[in-house]
């Protein structure tokens, strides 16, 4: 696995500290992208939380993620979470340090108040003594928020930073942009009022080996509740590995509801990744767990597709344009303004996902615009699959015969893929242990990639036929 260290640097530590009329909590942003540009402690929002305590419990959620490995647990993780301000909320993301958890809190224009909310994406400082303090928050006290260095500071500050360095695997890099490819073929399958949905969740296990290795469980919606069941069967919805929600726990006493969302499933099916959205006054916070616990987005290849094609890359370049840091990225409206297809507006949305800059909204069904400082060039490179299946092309090793595609791969071996109904399958290992469900072999990637240059050539020639005509 690939590690870079990224270097994160804040003004001063993010503090909680007394002030007239009530406490404030000044968190500390490092480098990030605003509208005007890259700046280096850019300020989002300062301002009231209507919900102080509430807002303060969901918080630690989203830093009790970004701390926290799930997977090989002896392994502490270090991610500062994500804040992305869209004008009318502030988002916080992190991701697990196993790369299986992906956490966001979203507070909503009820749970600001007395500020505008800015526009940008940056790192915010979540320390050690913070968390303790926010932990400590009452109910009736009254907490002004800060997102970024006072205006003055800014201005005044000579004194030295406060800088961390951040160790980056490119997996995370990865599952950022999985995990919104996931989501996105999310619907809600149930939704538990306050009660039911405290009971359900507290009943769950709360940890340890033992819980980890019994595998996916699933649960149907049964009246106002989920009832567990032993295998997949319509209507489902796979909890895969439990213990992975506990860090809900910490505002479950302010739930009014809880909202699961997951794939279409079917009898048999194989397990399959979800998300576990608390509601809360003004805000929500949202789980969307892996299929799997030892398994992490970043190697599900929903991104592999789009990653492909030539067409996906122009695309995503006049996309990004029009993307205005809009809390709520309407497929249709960008399909319109741009006079694109709605399908080739998902795959160029798909590949800005690479970079970070959209990630998905499973409440609203709809993508949201942020910018993390990742380079989709290198996604895109620190893909195997990918790196393997442009090497087939270009050393000559596909071969096209109607609805079957040959590979001579490295070894010399023969691969046969098949198009069924638009889903290639492919007589190679890989797809027999997964069937499809990590996305698409290297095979069917490298025959897909050149019947989408066929048919790109044969474009080409129409166009130049008609205008010679």
């Amino acid at each position: 696995m690939t590690r870079s260290l990224q270097a994160v640097a804040y003004r001063r530590p993010s503090v909680l500290e007394s002030a007239a009329g009530g406490q404030l909590l000044g968190l500390e942003t490092s480098r990030g992208a605003t509208p005007t540009g890259v700046k280096d402690h850019p300020q989002f929002f300062a301002g009231f939380l209507t919900s102080p305590q509430v807002a303060s419990a969901a918080l630690l959620a989203v830093a009790d993620v970004a701390a926290a490995r799930y997977y090989q647990q002896q392994l502490r993780a270090s991610l500062d979470p994500v804040v992305t301000g869209n004008g009318d909320r502030l988002r916080f993301e992190s991701f697990s340090g196993c790369c299986g958890v992906y956490a966001r809190l979203d507070v909503l224009e009820p749970g600001l108040d007395g500020g505008e909310v800015g526009h940008g994406t940056t790192n915010v400082d979540v320390n050690n003594p913070l968390r303790e303090a926010l932990s400590r928050i009452g109910s009736d006290d009254p907490l002004h928020l800060r997102v970024g260095p006072e205006e003055l500071a800014v201005t005044t500050l000579d004194g030295p930073v406060v800088e961390k360095k951040v160790p980056l695997p490119d997996r995370w890099l990865r599952g950022f942009a999985e995990a919104q490819v996931i989501a996105a073929g999310f619907d809600l399958r149930a939704e538990l009022p306050a009660a039911d949905a405290v009971r359900f969740l507290r009943a769950l296990p709360r940890g340890g080996a033992r819980a980890a290795s019994t595998g996916p469980r699933w649960v149907v919606p049964s009246g106002n509740t989920l009832r567990p069941t032993t295998r997949a069967v319509p209507g489902a919805v796979c909890l895969p590995g439990p213990e992975r929600l506990i860090a809900l726990q910490r505002v479950l006493r302010h739930a009014t509801a809880l909202r699961v969302y997951g794939p279409v499933v079917t009898g048999g099916a194989a397990a399959t990744a979800s998300a576990w959205e608390v509601v809360l006054p003004g805000m929500r916070l949202t789980l969307t767990l892996s299929p799997d616990s030892s398994r992490g987005f970043s190697g599900e290849g929903g991104v592999l597709d789009a990653l492909a094609t030539d067409e996906a890359a122009e695309d995503a370049e006049l996309i990004s344009v029009l993307l205005a840091w809009e809390p709520r990225v309407d497929v249709a409206d960008l399909a319109s303004a741009s006079g694109l297809t709605p399908e080739r507006v998902r795959a160029a949305l798909i590949r800005l996902g690479t970079s970070g800059r959209v990630g998905y909204d499973t409440a609203e069904a709809a993508y949201f615009h942020r910018e993390l400082p990742y380079d989709a060039e290198r996604v895109e490179r620190h893909n195997p699959r990918l790196r393997s299946a442009r090497a087939l092309v270009a050393a000559g090793a596909v071969a096209l015969d109607g609805a079957l595609g040959t590979v001579t791969a490295e070894d010399g071996h023969v691969h046969r893929v098949r198009d069924e109904a638009g889903v290639l399958s492919c007589s190679c290992l890989w797809w027999a242990k997964y069937r499809g469900g990590r996305g698409p072999c290297k095979h069917a990637l490298a025959v897909r990639m050149v019947r989408r240059g066929d048919a790109a050539a044969e474009r080409d020639m129409a166009r130049v036929e008609a205008d010679a005509r």
